[in-house]
């Protein structure tokens, strides 16, 4: 599952245990409650910062639960559950009144890509892990604010491309030159560490979140749009 920690003006929500992370119904209302507990708490200074234990930072969908459901249609049925249940987080990382950074110190396929995506900056390992949006190779089409949240996220439109119809699997130096994270680390607690200095700096600047919030949103109305998330205009007080 995951747990939540703050340590001094930094929140650290952490994926547990060694296995690949699958954002099965449990574990996505746990991100919810964790995601929900920092917003609660947040201050002038906040920051959130999302890792995980293991080779995995998160694989994805739990596709064993899907495909163990009996027959092609109720496989169906709860992969779509899985895919409802989790734009909720989506929406919660957005909406979040503070700085995101999602600190990746192993493999992120499919909704676990889409995860660390959702964070305002993403560091990855330099030396394993890849990213890698699996749905090209397994059949799977894109639902609508997957596809919404990477062309917003990803500039680049042949880095997009690459990731969506070539199913890349993208290690950390490239993704770095794709735009898609901010820098690559020598190990999981070099990646951890660099979040940690980011999330200190940024925390220093104390900035209004619920406007620092309305300001993220406004960057993405397409996402927005798809999420159903309103952008406000919150009143600036001086």
């Amino acid at each position: 599952m995951c747990t939540l920690e703050k340590r001094g003006d930094l929140f650290f929500l952490t994926l547990t245990g060694d296995d690949d992370h699958r954002l099965g119904l449990p574990i996505i209302d746990s991100l919810l409650s964790a995601i929900a507990e920092a917003k609660s708490q947040a201050t002038r200074g906040s920051v959130f910062i999302t890792t995980a234990q293991g080779k995995f930072f998160s694989n994805g969908f739990d596709l064993g639960w899907a495909q163990s459901a009996g027959s092609a249609t109720a496989a169906r049925d709860r992969l779509n559950q899985m895919v409802l249940a989790f734009k909720p987080v989506v929406v919660a990382l957005l909406s979040l009144p503070m700085p995101t950074i999602a600190a990746v110190q192993g493999h992120a396929a499919a909704a676990g890509f889409l995860f660390a995506l959702s964070h305002d900056y993403f560091l990855m390992r330099r030396d394993r892990g890849v990213l890698y949006m699996s749905e090209v190779d397994l059949g799977l089409p894109f639902p609508d604010y997957f596809t919404a949240a990477f062309r917003s996220k990803i500039g680049s439109v042949s880095g997009r491309r690459d990731v969506m119809l070539r199913g890349m699997k993208v290690k950390g130096e490239e993704a770095v030159k794709m735009g898609i994270v901010e820098s690559a680390h020598d190990s999981a607690e070099s990646t951890v560490e660099a979040a940690v200095r980011l999330g200190e700096e940024l925390g220093k600047r104390k900035w209004n979140g619920d406007v620092y919030a309305e300001i993220r949103k406004s960057l993405y109305p397409e996402l927005c749009g798809v999420l159903g998330v309103a952008i406000a205009t919150p009143k600036a007080k001086l």
